[in-house]
């Protein structure tokens, strides 16, 4: 299980209704995109780190560690946005507002992923796809979405055990077996999902699959004290937002 799945499993929200905990993560991610840049990503951002790291109790160093991916691809996105091609100044120059359009992105993007972040430590993928049979999306949809999400944890452990498995034999020893063993590890790895898949499918027939999985989802009630919460602080953001950018402005 990656870490980010074990957290949200072993979280303090885990047993929230995942509408409450889409209603904030989405809606902090909204504020992120739709309030101006400047004050309101910060705003969005620090808002949004303060519950990660206090009611929903997310370690930091496993935060980060989650958070450095996307960050990496916000950077990179921002960092075009300080040239221009063509010009006076030649086929690649600085561009005049380019650091001020890429510090918006920088921080628009930043706060957004930390809002879905949110979602996804709170949440376990397991309590969503589910649900979605009742929110109108087709059931065959959801299936291959649940047999996806299982196959994903399988072929990860299968690679987990190979890679040791070569370590131990010493694939590991030079860059020549280093090579050899990454296209061992693809073959394996391809060969043997290939051959998972046709497991679970013949598992499925033999257990009467009509097309259908049915499976337990776990009972919790909409909490409306947790609704408004979340409500007030979207609206804070949103009030906070528009008055610190009239006093800046």
């Amino acid at each position: 299980m990656l870490p980010i799945d074990a957290a949200a499993h072993a979280g303090r929200w885990r047993h929230r209704h995942p509408v409450e905990k889409a209603v904030l993560g989405f809606g902090l991610t909204l504020c992120a995109v739709c309030l101006p840049a400047w004050p309101g990503a910060p705003l969005v951002g620090a808002a949004t780190l303060a519950v990660l790291l206090g009611p929903a109790g997310v370690a930091p160093r496993l935060l980060w560690r989650a958070f450095r991916l996307p960050l990496g691809f916000c950077v990179t996105g921002a960092i075009p946005l300080l040239f221009q091609v063509g010009g006076a100044a030649g086929a690649v120059s600085l561009a005049p507002d380019g650091p001020v359009h890429a510090g918006q992105l920088l921080l628009r993007t930043s706060a957004a992923s930390l809002g879905v972040l949110l979602f996804a430590f709170t949440t376990p993928v397991s309590d969503v796809l589910p649900r979605l049979v009742r929110a109108g999306v087709p059931a065959p949809v959801v299936d291959v979405a649940l047999v996806m999400y299982r196959i994903g944890f399988l072929l990860l452990d299968t690679v987990a055990k190979v890679r040791q498995a070569q370590a131990a034999r010493l694939g590991q020893a030079s860059r020549a077996a280093a090579w050899r063993s990454l296209a061992g590890l693809g073959a394996i790895a391809f060969v043997r999902s290939f051959d998972r898949a046709a497991r679970l499918q013949e598992g499925l027939a033999g257990r009467g699959y009509d097309g259908t999985l049915r499976v337990l989802v776990p009972e919790a009630a909409l909490s409306r004290r947790f609704l408004a919460a979340t409500g007030a602080l979207l609206a804070a953001l949103v009030a906070a937002t528009l008055v610190l950018k009239g006093l800046l402005s």
